[in-house]
């Protein structure tokens, strides 16, 4: 079973729809990474799962419950981290977390252990005295998380937890979600952070005008994005020589020559786009990388030979422009 599902779920506000029809499904112990411009309707969908919001139309799910229902039972399944963490003034760490645990009516030593464990779990056990509004944003983020664990919720939605943390706070984030995801959480999370989603998260969602573009694997969404080759190549003189060689190489489908800063000098690069053949198979006898070969035949000195690795952000890139329908 699902651990959250969305089946044609929409949100409008007056004429704006900020979700259209969005079919989503995230099994349980997956890490579900979130990817879409701003706008693209991230937030209100994170909202909607944790009772925040109400669809205008369509259903969504968690653990088999349904949202707007079924809202008291959906609750204490959940844990969901915003981007910014409210407190009240003056408050010092354990005060905030004893104030969330009585409210999930944890009580007595089981609430002091319980705030000791989640301190301990976020290594924010050095500042249960401390303000919480003195705290360093990637503190505070910790907290949200150590906030969210205290009922031991199924579940955790997370809007933008990296959103303006330095280097080393982004680390220890996500070093915590990894260690969430081995305790057999599922996760949502949302990130504009790219590189650390695709090293965090099993499946990936694009999202675009608030509509699911893609949902699945990160390997199949680099799979999907990725069309035929780009290749870079650089050759010691000659450049514009060299790219009307190139265009008429068997599967090149576009050459474009470009300014390259390398060690502190302006070099002439050449983008060669292949369309799919000439990467799975020979083109008129040919394969992409026999191209080098080509050149130096034709007395070109070749510097420079390497293929543009498809990622999670340039298949963002390209799914979002539409490249790939």
């Amino acid at each position: 079973m699902p651990m959250i599902e969305t089946i044609n779920l929409t949100k409008r506000y007056g004429d704006l729809v900020a979700l259209n029809n969005l079919n989503l499904t995230i099994n349980e112990g997956d890490c579900f990474g979130f990817i879409g411009p701003n706008g693209a309707g991230k937030t209100t969908t994170i909202k909607i799962l944790a009772t925040l919001l109400k669809p205008s139309s369509g259903q969504a799910n968690v653990a088999g419950l349904t949202i707007g229902y079924q809202n008291r039972q959906i609750r204490p399944l959940i844990g969901y981290v915003a981007d910014e963490l409210g407190a009240y003034e003056d408050m010092v760490v354990t005060e905030y977390l004893e104030f969330f645990a009585a409210a999930y009516s944890i009580h007595g030593s089981q609430r002091k252990k319980v705030v000791a464990d989640v301190l301990e779990l976020t290594d924010l056990s050095y500042k249960a005295t401390a303000e919480v509004n003195g705290l360093s944003r990637g503190m505070r983020q910790r907290l949200s998380v150590a906030r969210v664990l205290l009922h031991d919720p199924k579940v955790l939605l997370m809007d933008e937890p990296a959103s303006g943390l330095d280097p080393r706070a982004r680390i220890e984030m996500r070093e915590l979600l990894k260690e969430l995801r081995r305790m057999g959480k599922t996760i949502l999370i949302s990130s504009h952070i790219l590189p650390e989603l695709a090293e965090l998260c099993n499946v990936v969602g694009i999202i675009e005008r608030g509509q699911l573009l893609f949902n699945g694997p990160v390997a199949e969404i680099v799979r999907r994005a990725k069309m035929g080759h780009v290749v870079h190549v650089a050759v010691l003189d000659r450049t514009d020589e060299a790219a009307k060689i190139i265009q008429a190489f068997p599967g090149v489908k576009k050459v474009a020559i470009q300014d390259a800063d390398v060690n502190d000098r302006v070099t002439k690069i050449i983008q060669v786009d292949f369309d799919d053949t000439a990467g799975g198979g020979p083109t008129g006898g040919m394969h992409y990388y026999d191209l080098p070969n080509v050149l130096i035949n034709k007395g070109f000195r070749v510097t420079k030979f390497m293929e543009e690795p498809v990622n999670l952000e340039t298949a963002f890139m390209r799914l979002t422009k539409g490249l790939v329908q």
